[in-house]
C-alpha cells in the first residue's frame, strides 16, 4: 500500500487559469510524497497531457458543468462521491467544482477539505437576488471547508469581509508563473508580429483570455473603437463561446481589418513580446495569471480595477486602471499609454520588479505542503461555528 498522501484536485474546467495554477502548484509537490489525480467536466488536451506526462491521472465527469444545470448537478454530485473515495485530501477549485466538489467531500467524512478561491461567482453585474444566493452558496459550504487559499490579496479579504471563510483559516497565495519571462527584445518581437501578422506600422494592442462574459470582449473592442486610429492593432488570444459575437461587434465598429482573433493557442510566451500595450476589460476576476505573465514579460498594462488586480496593478505606478463596464475609460488609458511610450516602458518595468518569488510554483507547493497536512494553519473550529447570517 502506497504511504504517499492522496490528493484529488476538483477542477470546474481543467484549463488556463485556475486549471493552470493547479497544476503547476501540483508539480512543485514532492512526487514521492503526493499522489494527485485532476477530476474535471472539460479540460485542455494540452494541460491534461502535461499532468498525466508528470504522472498524475486526470478523470473527466462530463456533468460537472460550469452552467446552472440542476440535473446535471445531481449527477456529478453522485460522481464526485464515487471518485473521491479513498482519497485523504481534497482541493476544490472554482465556484462549480468548489461547491459540488466540498459537498461530496463533507457526506463521505474526508480528512481534510481545501478550497482555492480564484475568484468568485457574484459580481457587481449580478441582479442582487441572485448575487445573494451565490453568496449564501459559497458561506454554507464554507462551513466544512478546512483550509481556505485566495489568488490575491483583495480576494482573501472579501472572502473574510463576507463572512465566507474564517480569519484564521484563510491564506493568499499567488498565481503560480511557470517561469518568469524575458523582457521582450527587437528579435522576440520582431518574430511574435511575424506570427500573429501585424500590419507594418501598426501599434499593438492585445489581450489574453477566454472571450466569455467575464472578460467582456465587447469593451475591449469597443475601447479600441473608441480610439479612432488607424495605426492600432487589436489582437485576442483565446477561445470561447463569445466570440462570433465580438468578431461581428469588431467588423460593426470598422476593425475588421485591423483586429485579429487567434482562437486558442499555446505559444502565448512567443505571442507577448509582438504587444506595445496588454489591456484586459474584465468584469471580475481574482488575479489574472494572463496579467502576471504579461507584467513578468515587462510589458505595460492596463486594466478594469476589479477584484485582486489593483494588487498588482498599481494605478501609476505598475500600469493604469479603468472602472469595469466603462470602455471609453478603457480606451483613454490605453490611448495614453500609446501616447507616451517612455511612460508606459517604466510602468512593465516597475510591474516586472514587483513580481516576487511568492509567484512561483515552489512556493504555490511549499503553501499546498502546509494546507494538506495541517502544519501553520489553525486547526478549524466545529463545523457549526462559521456565522451564517
Amino acid at each position: 500500500m502506497s504511504s504517499r498522501l492522496r490528493v484529488a484536485q476538483v477542477v470546474t474546467r481543467f484549463m488556463a487559469g485556475a486549471g493552470g495554477v493547479a497544476l503547476r502548484g501540483a508539480l512543485a509537490l514532492d512526487p514521492e510524497q503526493y499522489e494527485i489525480a485532476f477530476i474535471t467536466g472539460e479540460g485542455d488536451e494540452d494541460l491534461m497531457a502535461k499532468a498525466r506526462a508528470a504522472g498524475h491521472e486526470v478523470v473527466l465527469l462530463p456533468h460537472l458543468r460550469s452552467e446552472i444545470a440542476p440535473l446535471d448537478d445531481r449527477r456529478a454530485l453522485a460522481d464526485l462521491r464515487a471518485c473521491l473515495k479513498g482519497f485523504d485530501v481534497v482541493h476544490t477549485h472554482s465556484s462549480k467544482a468548489g461547491a459540488l466538489g466540498r459537498q461530496a467531500a463533507h457526506r463521505l467524512e474526508m480528512g481534510r477539505i481545501v478550497h482555492t478561491f480564484h475568484g468568485f461567482p457574484f459580481h457587481q453585474f449580478q441582479s442582487w437576488p441572485r448575487r445573494s444566493a451565490y453568496i449564501q452558496i459559497e458561506r454554507s459550504v464554507g462551513r466544512f471547508t478546512d483550509v481556505f487559499l485566495a489568488v490575491g490579496p483583495a480576494v482573501a479579504a472579501e472572502a473574510v469581509t463576507r463572512r465566507i471563510a474564517p480569519p484564521e483559516r484563510i491564506r493568499t497565495i499567488g498565481v503560480a508563473l511557470a517561469k518568469a519571462l524575458n523582457p521582450p527584445g527587437p528579435l522576440d518581437r520582431a518574430e511574435a508580429r511575424r506570427l500573429l501578422g501585424v500590419p507594418p506600422g501598426m501599434q499593438v494592442v492585445g489581450t489574453v483570455g477566454r472571450l466569455a462574459f467575464q472578460k467582456a470582449p465587447e469593451d475591449f473592442v469597443h475601447a479600441l473603437a473608441g480610439l479612432r486610429r488607424s495605426d492600432v492593432f487589436g489582437v485576442w488570444i483565446g477561445d470561447g463561446p463569445l466570440r462570433a459575437k465580438t468578431e461581428r461587434i469588431a467588423r460593426k465598429l470598422g476593425l475588421a481589418d485591423r483586429m485579429l482573433f487567434t482562437g486558442e493557442r499555446h505559444d502565448v510566451e512567443a505571442l507577448l513580446p509582438g504587444i506595445d500595450v496588454f489591456a484586459m476589460a474584465s468584469r471580475y476576476e481574482g488575479l489574472p495569471c494572463a496579467i502576471v505573465e504579461a507584467m513578468s514579460a515587462g510589458l505595460p498594462v492596463v486594466a478594469t480595477a476589479v477584484n485582486a488586480v489593483p494588487d498588482v496593478v498599481i494605478a501609476g505606478e505598475t500600469g493604469l486602471l479603468a472602472p469595469p463596464g466603462m470602455p471609453d475609460l478603457l480606451g483613454r488609458a490605453i490611448g495614453h499609454m500609446l501616447d507616451n511610450p517612455a511612460y508606459a516602458a517604466r510602468l512593465g518595468a516597475a510591474g516586472r520588479d514587483r513580481l516576487g518569488e511568492e509567484l512561483s510554483p515552489v512556493a504555490l507547493g511549499s503553501v499546498l505542503g502546509e494546507a494538506y497536512l495541517g502544519r501553520d494553519i489553525s486547526a478549524p473550529p466545529a463545523r457549526s461555528e462559521l456565522a451564517t447570517s
